[in-house]
Order: C-alpha cells, then structure tokens, then sequence
C-alpha cells in the first residue's frame, strides 16, 4: 500500500488513525497548495483530485478519507477504532456520520467561502455568500457535541475512536482557519486536550512524517 497525503485536516484523519492502529504505511506528499493535485499525474490516479488517497497493492486506489479508515480497519482489525462488535461498529458509524455531516460539512464549506476562497475559487465551487450561514451551523452542532459530551471521556464514552480522530482534527482545522471553539464549550475544550495528549496527535500533526 502507498498513502498520498497533503497538508489538511482530512489527510490527518487518515495519518492519525495509522497512527494509532500501529499501521506502517509508505507514504507520499502531494503539494496541494502548488496544485499538484490538480495535475494530469494525480488526476491519473484520482479523478476527483482529493486528498488523502491509499493506493492499493492490487492496483486500486480508495479515495476519501473515512473509507480508507474502514478499509484500513478491516485490514488490521488490532486496535479497533470503529469496533469490535457489529454493535460498536454501527454506533461509531453513526457518530462519524453525524459530525461529518454537522461539523466537517459546514465548516468545510464556511472555510472554503470566506478565508480559503483565494485558494479554492478556481479549483471548485465555492458559495462566499453562504459562508457565514455554514459557519453558524457548525458551530450549533459543536455548541451540540459539547452538551452530549458531559463530562465522559470520548465522543462516545471509554472508547477513543474514529468519531473522535475526525473531530479532533477538524477542530483543531478550524482554530487554524477562523473558526476556533466558542469560549463556553468547556467539555469540548477539556476533551480537546485529552485527545491532544495522544501520541497520535502530534505525530499526525506534521504531514511530512512517516514520508517514504
């Protein structure tokens, strides 16, 4: 297997969940701020143009970042970050879903509207007038989060998983992009930095790590 990884917070889901499975993974750095994937070699591989993206030994390429973590988990089943049950599988699917669609949707689209429009504008299509709208909604489902959280650990309670790798590197993502956590988040804040603590973290938090 190879992994193309960039600077971003959707490449760091990925390096940081390797991290912590304890997975071994080759790697290449695809410069995105020069637009080297958006060049006819890239595009070869991945017509979309995202990163991250895991190139298979067989030839395939899984693009997007949470499928090559479900991939990448069926693989190495050690270390369970989504489950090791059906049940604990399906309530992580479920969480993942739900910040990924309230959280990382949003705030994505909020980025790329507002300070990322220079960067985006001519790559794909970006709504500046709706970015202060996306960044509200992100905001309330983190407002959200922060409620269920209570004072319980993980996202989903004594179990770190990859609910908690997406949304850890999305808010950090966001403290970097004008979007940091509202000051009365305070279990939210408390979990950021228990997840911070992880060695993972700081590992996934330079893209030029584990580069073969």
């Amino acid at each position: 297997m190879k992994l193309y990884q960039s600077i971003g917070p959707n490449p760091r889901v990925v390096t940081m969940f390797v991290a912590e499975k304890g997975i071994s993974v080759p790697r290449v750095f695809v410069d995105i701020m020069k637009g080297e994937n958006r060049q006819p070699a890239y595009l070869a591989l991945n017509p979309n143009g995202g990163t991250p993206l895991l190139a298979l030994d067989s030839g395939g390429h899984i693009a997007e970042s949470l499928a090559i973590c479900e991939y990448l988990e069926e693989v190495s089943p050690a270390n369970p970050l989504i489950g090791a049950t059906p049940t604990e599988r399906a309530v992580t699917r479920a969480a993942v879903r739900w910040i990924d669609q309230n959280v990382v949707v949003p705030m994505t689209n909020g980025f790329r509207g507002a300070e990322g429009l220079p960067m985006f504008r001519d790559r794909l299509l970006c709504v500046p007038s709706a970015a202060e709208g996306n960044k509200a909604l992100a905001r309330d489902a983190l407002a959200t989060l922060d409620a269920r959280l209570g004072g319980q650990a993980w996202v989903l309670g004594d179990r770190f998983t990859l609910a908690d790798i997406l949304l850890f590197c999305f808010v950090e993502f966001g403290a970097q992009v004008g979007q940091p956590l509202p000051d009365g988040l305070v279990n939210l804040k408390l979990w950021q930095a228990r997840a911070g603590l992880r060695p993972s973290a700081s590992v996934s938090a330079n893209p030029a790590n584990g580069l073969s």
